[in-house]
């Protein structure tokens, strides 16, 4: 088969599921919609293997397949870049995606809305290929949308919930915010470039370092920085970075298999691979990457401290990937793009693994969510119990599991940097491997381990109904078969990639790095072998702040369960400073919305009321009175006209013939 056709056939056999799925899944039936969609899913991933193999072989592909518009030699086109970045891309979207279809068969068996959730799904996936695959900012902007309302779709999926309804709005806003922003940077690169394509843009990378625009008079700033920081500000919003984090956590309100897929390998990955790809732009601009380095390590670190109050099982899984995402932000700000992109693969796998487990957990709890009223579940799931466990030592980076070598290469390239903020991210990034350990296994000891609390649920947290019907239970095949599935890779595809993927030349020109910018050279020159790596952490500090985050964790929950209760009330200040989120909620609550509705109620007291109201409305009235009094003169009698005449003439010609009026007529004759 020709491989154009096969890049053809990546994002389209998702999309043709989808449509069949969507438009007839009543004819199709609940085994069509997530036969066609699995099946196309499959297709994709399949075809990205041959892909991937092909580019390892040397062809690397970028072309144009339709030209949507040409206005004054600017192309608006719909076109491919076949690279080793993209192809890694498309391996983990497809693949967890097609992990994430097969599991959702068990958990939505029971949603009136199936065929509709497994439309959605293969659509995301689409959305997400089409975004990675492109070689334009035309396609890339619209693959960045596409995903923003799939997943508008998606989190507000049983639109019946109050809840659900306000998180895709919350997350919808907020996503407009950072799309702003990204548009922005677009419009400069067109109106500087006069192009889109990433080829030609990327050539003039340097002439753009050289120019300056005046974002404000007399106050000139470097034209490239303006640009990688708007682009960045996209990314902020698609990936959930500080402060445009808030969304994320209410992304929970949509079914566990969408958490999955959102978290782990599409819309919150899109701000990282954008950046990744558009680095021949970052590079020429340290500003820029100070700024995307500050703004992960925030992300990173104060992140972390939310999850270790989080009581749903999700929730605590959704703030690890905020904070994970500020690890990989921070790699970007350190130029260690391929690091970054390391880490989002290894992530993707231990991240879906932990989503789905969750889900598990859920389903055999009842549908309870409320990690305080399970503990003890390892002998009643233990294939949910073995594949979380292997998730959790990957997401704290034990040594030898997958996360453990993309973590520490991201914590030593932040040491090797000597941009301004580094300091800092460095210090966020160390503490953040002690924080991500004791929330991981906090989480993990009162599921799986101690006394068993399912009985003392009270009801459902959601109200729907009670959420205890007896013992707990593992999860059918359906649901389990791609927990074991993900697990695998979480364990091994650190070790096994490590290698070629950041020391060896796997992405070739894929990715730019400047020359002054030797963090990943250094790194390289230590590396050996992934085995020595590994026996290498066991005596570093990251290995320590993780056995003690575990440990902790073991000590408040298990050993003496009565003192985590007796530190909140001790700093009950900072644990209230932290239930609310920092009171980031509120604030936009109180400052946006409150501000937007107070606008409103202006414009309708100002413009509707006095303006509309008292003016058009006014005008109207004033006719309308003007005709009630012509209405009394109208009566259709001939003699009330005639004695009107009569009247109307006799005043004329006392006008006419008045002394005082003749008297100034002599006057003015003088």
């Amino acid at each position: 088969m020709d491989m154009h056709t096969l890049y053809l056939i990546v994002p389209l056999a998702p999309l043709a599921g989808a449509i069949i799925a969507g438009l007839f899944g009543k004819a199709v039936g609940r085994s069509g919609a997530h036969w066609v969609t699995i099946i196309g899913v499959a297709i994709s991933f399949v075809a990205s293997y041959f892909i991937f193999q092909d580019v390892q072989a040397g062809h690397v592909y970028n072309g144009s397949l339709y030209t949507w518009l040409e206005s004054g030699g600017l192309r608006l086109e719909v076109g491919f870049l076949i690279d080793p970045l993209t192809t890694l891309m498309m391996l983990v979207v497809t693949f967890v995606s097609l992990m994430v279809h097969i599991y959702t068969i068990g958990y939505m068996a029971d949603d009136p809305g199936y065929q509709r959730f497994f439309s959605y799904i293969s659509l995301f996936t689409f959305s997400m290929l089409m975004l990675v695959m492109a070689n334009n900012f035309v396609q890339l902007f619209f693959g960045w949308e596409a995903v923003g309302l799939v997943s508008y779709l998606l989190i507000g999926f049983w639109y019946t919930r109050p809840t659900a309804i306000y998180a895709n709005l919350k997350a919808f806003l907020v996503n407009r915010v950072g799309d702003f922003g990204f548009l922005l940077g677009i419009g400069l690169i067109a109106a500087y470039c006069g192009s889109l394509d990433y080829a030609e843009v990327f050539a003039q990378a340097p002439h753009l370092a050289g120019m300056t625009i005046e974002l404000f008079a007399g106050s000139p700033w470097l034209l490239v920085s303006v640009i990688c920081i708007w682009l960045f500000i996209g990314a902020m919003g698609k990936s959930a970075q500080f402060p445009l984090h808030v969304w994320l956590p209410d992304s929970m309100e949509g079914p566990t298999p969408i958490s999955a897929l959102i978290h782990a390998a599409t819309m919150v990955t899109a701000g990282i691979f954008m950046v990744t790809r558009m680095s021949p732009l970052f590079e020429f601009s340290e500003a820029a990457l100070s700024f995307v380095l500050v703004i992960g390590a925030i992300t990173a670190l104060f992140m972390g401290f939310l999850g270790v109050v989080q009581n749903d099982i999700k929730r605590v899984v959704a703030y690890s990937t905020l904070s994970q995402l500020g690890y990989m932000t921070v790699a970007l700000g350190a130029s260690a793009y391929s690091v970054a992109t390391f880490h989002l693969m290894t992530h993707a796998f231990f991240k879906a693994l932990l989503f789905l487990a969750a889900g598990s957990v859920i389903i055999g709890c009842h549908h309870n969510q409320d990690i305080r009223f399970m503990g003890g579940l390892r002998k009643y799931m233990p294939v949910t119990w073995l594949t979380s466990l292997i998730g959790s030592l990957a997401l704290i980076g034990a040594p030898f599991f997958s996360g453990f070598y993309s973590k520490d290469s991201i914590i030593e390239a932040v040491a090797l940097s000597h941009l301004p903020g580094s300091g800092f991210a460095y210090f966020a990034v160390v503490v953040g491997v002690f924080v991500t350990a004791f929330y991981s296994f906090r989480m993990y000891f009162l599921v799986f381990h101690g006394k068993e609390r399912y009985d003392q649920v009270p009801h459902d947290p959601h109200g729907h109904h009670d959420a205890h019907h007896g013992k707990p239970h593992e999860s059918p095949w359906v649901v389990t078969a791609p927990l074991v599935l993900l697990a695998i890779p979480s364990m091994v595809i650190g070790y096994l990639t490590i290698g070629p993927v950041l020391f060896g030349d796997y992405f070739k020109a894929a990715v730019f790095i400047a020359p002054e910018h030797h963090a990943l050279a250094h790194m390289k020159e230590e590396f050996h072998t992934s085995f020595v790596m590994a026996m290498h952490g066991f005596s570093q500090l990251p290995f320590f702040l993780a056995v003690s985050g575990v440990v902790a964790a073991w000590f408040l929950y298990l050993k003496r369960p009565e003192l985590p209760e007796a530190i909140k009330k001790t700093f009950l200040p900072i644990y209230t400073l932290l239930d609310n989120k920092y009171y980031f909620d509120k604030f936009n609550d109180w400052f946006f919305a409150g501000g937007a509705r107070l606008l409103g109620r202006g414009l309708w007291r100002g413009g509707d009321q006095m303006m509309i109201d008292g003016t058009v409305n006014g005008s109207a009235r004033m006719v309308g009175w003007i005709a009630v009094i012509v209405r009394q003169l109208q009566t259709g009698h001939i003699y009330q006209y005639a004695f009107m005449m009569i009247f109307g003439l006799g005043i004329f010609l006392v006008w006419w013939f008045n002394p005082i009026t003749l008297w100034f007529d002599m006057l003015s004759a003088r």
